[in-house]
Formats: C-alpha cells, structure tokens, sequence
C-alpha cells in the first residue's frame, strides 16, 4: 500500500468534486487511483488523474443537513449527496471509522443496488485503504490520514444518497456451486436501456447460499462468488463490457469491508452481494458464451500494467479484482476486458 502521500494528495483533490457527473454517471477516479496505488504504481496516480480531471463537475450544492432525526427521509434522495457527505464527515471526525461502519452498514446493505452499485464499490476501496493504512501504522510506517477517512465519508454518502432497494424477487431454482449458479441466471426479456430501468425488470434469481449462518462459511462463499464472476467475464464480458465488470466488483467490494464489520454482518452482506452480482449478470448477459484464449502468459504485474497502459477506469478496477483472486483464469478475464473495451480518448 502507498506511503508515499500521493493517494492522499490524490483523494484531497477528488474531494472538491462530486460523486457523479452529467447527473447519472458516476465519478470513478476514487476508486481507481486507489486501485493504482495499491498495486505499487502510485507514481502513475497523478499522471492518470490529470486525464480524468476533465471529467469531473464541482461538488453538489447542499439541500438541508442529515441529522438523526431527517435521516431516513434523506435515504435515497440523490439530490442530498452533500449533505450525506456532510454528514458522514462529522460522524467520523467524531467516532472511530469502524464504529460508523458498523453502525450504518446494515442500514445500507439493502439499497447497494442505487447507483448501478458503485457507491459500495467506492466505500470497498476506501475500507481497504483504511485497514492497509491500520497495519502500517502498526508496523511503524505509517497510519490512517484525514483524506482517506474522508474518501469513506464520501462513500457512505454516496451510497446514501443512491440507495435503492430490492424486493420482491422470486426464487428460482438454485445450484450448490457460485459458478453454477450464475449459469443458471435467467437473462431479461428485454435487455436495454439503463441500469436502473432494467433492475426494474428482474423479477427472479437462483436461490443460492440463502441458509449459510455461519460467518466463516459466509466468508469462504463470497470469495468463490467472486472468483466466479471474474472468471466468467472473460467468456460473457462480450454482453456489455463495462456493466458486466460489476458482477464481480461489487461483490469483490463487499468482500473487502468484512474484516472491518463484525461477524454476524457477514452472513446477510453475503446474501446481498450475490444479489447484486446475479441481477447484474440478468440484466447484462449475452446470448451465448464465447471461448476465450489470452494472446500469451503473463504475470499479475504485467497484466495490471497493460490495464494501465489502456487507461479505462472499468479495466483497472476489474484487474484489480482479478489479482485479489489471483489464478490464471481471473487474469484471462482482465485481458479480455482490455480486448473488448475502448481505451479513454487522449494520450495515454
């Protein structure tokens, strides 16, 4: 994990933007310069950032503060993303980060799905900066700073600000398997359109790991949920590039979050995220599989270059999952996202 300060000059600029632009679309710049700086390729943040700047809109104007009394009015009201931000801000500038968490991720988990599931991905990224950031100071070289407990401020508010929940879905026939049960996934009647309009029309999923209790059973099952994800990408990565790669990121962010939760969350995060990743694969999958062969063997190093070298803020963050998994299926499905997804205009 970087100790050099350039995430933390990174995210202290992120913070004078918002967490969306053009009203829908998300600012991925958080996410990514910290999926940079943890592969050891901090000295490319800046350089990467300065493409993406342009990009980005000013931070949102403010609507009224959240307090404990307004909060669950403000739920989901994209309009009060400041004021979530805000919000956020002062209760971690007084309360330890791991206690806010705790405290609001039950609240949230329900709604991970506003946003097309980038508001959890964010708080993932941020958490895994946190906890990096525990060790070193453990260690002796380094500890939490104020930029990165503020980048968790601006997480939780995003995701505040997009919550969106999800009911009422049927269960459908389920597999014992993650991968089998993302097969067994039945694709919308009518794939187009937005995230939000096609969530809408996801009316089943395969029932799988619903009875699991058990934190450790929980932690095991969401890791295989998203190594089956990231290795089915580079077969089914051809029905939307950029969508599908939330499959596996969003559950890969959940993942991330719970060494900082207390065990008994474990078990309905699981449960949330293979929602999440079954929907996405619903509502984005192709007609059929493709065979897929890398042009070559390469090294995780080599491989999260080369999603460097393409730029795209959706190929860093999927090879960044790729290396959590770590096996040379996952790695093939990241060279498949830079095969199938078009580099960001200007130089790289």
């Amino acid at each position: 994990m970087d100790t050099t300060g350039i995430l933390d000059e990174a995210l202290q600029r992120l913070h004078s933007s918002g967490p969306e632009r053009l009203g829908r679309l998300t600012n991925h710049a958080p996410m990514a310069v910290e999926a940079l700086a943890a592969h050891g390729r901090s000295g490319a943040v800046h350089r990467w950032l300065d493409l993406y700047t342009p990009k980005l809109e000013e931070f949102p104007s403010r609507v009224e503060a959240v307090t404990a009394a307004n909060w669950q009015s403000a739920l989901g009201d994209s309009r009060r993303a400041a004021d979530w931000i805000d919000h956020f801000g002062r209760e971690i500038a007084d309360r330890p980060w791991r206690d806010v968490l705790t405290e609001w991720w039950p609240r949230l988990l329900p709604g991970l799905y506003g946003g097309s599931t980038h508001p959890v991905i964010r708080v993932g990224h941020a958490v895994r900066t946190l906890l990096a950031a525990e060790r070193t100071e453990a260690a002796g070289t380094g500890g939490v700073t104020g930029p990165r407990l503020t980048e968790l401020a601006h997480g939780l508010g995003y995701w505040s600000a997009r919550f969106h929940p999800v009911g009422g879905l049927a269960p459908l026939p389920g597999t014992r398997s993650a991968a089998s049960a993302l097969d067994a996934v039945v694709p919308i009647a009518e794939r187009d359109g937005g995230f939000a309009a096609r969530l809408g029309r996801v009316t089943g999923l395969p029932v799988w790991a619903a009875t699991v209790t058990d934190p450790d059973e929980a932690h095991g099952r969401l890791t295989e949920l998203v190594r089956a994800a990231t290795h089915r990408y580079a077969t089914h990565g051809h029905g939307e590039e950029t969508m599908l790669v939330h499959a596996a990121t969003a559950p890969n962010a959940v993942l991330r979050t719970l060494p900082a939760l207390p065990r008994v969350l474990w078990a309905p995060s699981l449960r949330a995220a293979w929602t999440a990743s079954a929907a996405v694969t619903a509502m984005y999958a192709p007609d059929a599989p493709v065979a897929y062969s890398p042009p070559g063997t390469f090294t995780p190093e080599e491989v999260f270059e080369r999603a460097l070298t393409h730029g795209d803020e959706h190929v860093i963050k999927l090879t960044d999952t790729a290396l959590d998994v770590g096996d040379e299926r996952a790695l093939a499905a990241a060279l498949r996202s830079i095969e199938l997804s078009e580099p960001p205009a200007g130089p790289r």
